[in-house]
């Protein structure tokens, strides 16, 4: 009887596990982060694959920013998928480790200086940036630059070659992305600056009450870290290497998406986190689930010519391609 017992219970225990929960989420629009159906999202497909993982099925709403979070508050909605953190909102709201940042960078063209560090340094100058983005109060009301909204990182750039704004921000994701696809026209065109001056982790929110919350949100960060190790997580940033502290050592390690190495050590790589991590003196390589802690010591077959970037972006429906 004791054994039918704990087989039963294992059972019980078993198909519990494998249930699927349901989880509403709202989003604003946020290109690339967040978007429409029908357009790139990289922060929705991200946790929509990492919430898949855990048995979690999740319906996305779009609307404005006021609306999901009255959506949230008034339970209409389980949480977001793209938030970042506040005290207030910590309040009611269980967040998850943040699984990517919003960083934006200073961009002007050929020639152009692009080493501020801070608002300050940019007195009376003319800086694009995509009207609504909430990167925080002291950019819109500094009287000391002169903030011109646009429509889209296009029409921004359009704008700075020809000459009606001084510079652009832009989000560092974007950057390297351009860097990947794009290296022509960037080195032709633009001059990037090395220091983000306005950086947001992002994060998961779900309503504290929301049943299993804590549960949920343990499962997300486990199977980001997974989708991070395994690749899934840059085949759909689509980029080939990332920056990431895997082992939480506090250094940062290179992350090769499977064994697409390339046949040189990597130049341009997305840093997914700058906080709470540092990069290493040497690098440290983590190529198809096994770490190498030098370039040299990457076996050579793994050492092979990956898509050409031309044809990468001729291929590409990501639409995050400029035209210059």
């Amino acid at each position: 009887m004791r054994c039918f017992i704990l087989f039963l219970l294992t059972v019980i225990c078993s198909q519990l596990n494998s249930q699927t929960t349901n989880l509403k989420l709202a989003s604003d629009i946020w290109p690339p982060f967040t978007n429409v159906v029908s357009e790139k999202a990289f922060a929705l497909e991200l946790v929509q694959e990492a919430f898949k993982r855990g048995n979690v099925d999740v319906i996305t709403s779009i609307g404005s920013f006021e609306e999901v979070l009255d959506g949230i508050n008034s339970k209409k909605y389980d949480g977001s998928a793209a938030l970042w953190k506040t005290k207030d909102r910590e309040e009611y709201l269980l967040y998850s480790e943040p699984y990517l940042e919003n960083r934006l960078v200073l961009v002007g063209r050929k020639g152009s200086d692009v080493s501020a560090t801070s608002f300050e340094e940019l007195k009376n100058k003319r800086i694009a940036i995509i009207g609504g983005y909430a990167y925080g109060a002291s950019v819109y009301t500094s009287l000391d630059i002169v903030i011109m909204p646009g429509k889209s990182d296009q029409e921004n750039l359009e704008k700075l070659l020809s000459f009606k704004t001084d510079y652009m921000l832009v989000d560092e994701l974007l950057i390297s992305y351009l860097l990947t696809y794009q290296l022509n026209d960037i080195t032709e065109f633009l001059e990037i600056g090395n220091t983000a001056l306005i950086t947001k982790p992002l994060h998961v929110a779900v309503r504290k009450s929301t049943p299993n919350a804590e549960q949920i949100i343990d499962d997300f960060n486990q199977n980001i870290k997974a989708m991070i190790k395994d690749g899934s997580y840059h085949e759909i940033l689509e980029l080939n290497w990332i920056q990431y502290d895997v082992d939480g050592d506090g250094t940062l390690e290179l992350v090769s998406n499977g064994d697409n190495s390339g046949k040189e050590a990597p130049v341009h790589y997305y840093r997914i986190m700058t906080t709470n991590s540092v990069a290493s003196d040497s690098e440290h390589y983590l190529i198809d689930g096994e770490m190498y802690n030098s370039w040299q010591g990457v076996p050579e077959k793994y050492k092979k010519d990956i898509m050409d970037a031309a044809k990468l972006n001729s291929t590409s429906d990501s639409g995050l391609k400029l035209k210059f």
